[in-house]
């Protein structure tokens, strides 16, 4: 077996390794740590990663709050993007067609 050239493991590691920035919230609710969404009146906790441990940022109140800091919806449409005006034309997705997945017709 011929051994991995260091530049391409590290490149891969690099690749799998958590980037410096990102955002998590903790909820500090009583009892073991469980998904978000079982209590979402609980209050939370923005932990960022620098690269070496996650440090606390701020305090929310519930679940909605952690989602609206870790998601920041943009404040406005750049202005040389487009808002839709109507529905998007293209192929009907409920047409119908010869796919696999399509009752035969009778």
């Amino acid at each position: 077996m011929t051994e991995e050239p260091l530049e391409r493991w590290a490149a891969r590691r690099q690749g799998r390794l958590r980037k410096p920035g990102e955002r998590k919230a903790i909820t500090l609710g009583a009892g073991p740590q469980r998904a978000a969404h079982v209590d979402p009146d609980a209050p939370r906790l923005i932990c960022e990663w620098d690269g070496f441990a996650w440090k606390a940022l701020m305090y929310v109140d519930n679940y909605a709050a952690a989602r609206r800091a870790l998601n920041p919806q943009p404040d406005s449409t750049p202005a040389n993007q487009v808002e839709a005006a109507g529905p998007v034309k293209g192929r009907n997705p409920l047409a119908p067609g010869t796919g696999r997945h399509r009752k035969p017709s009778s």
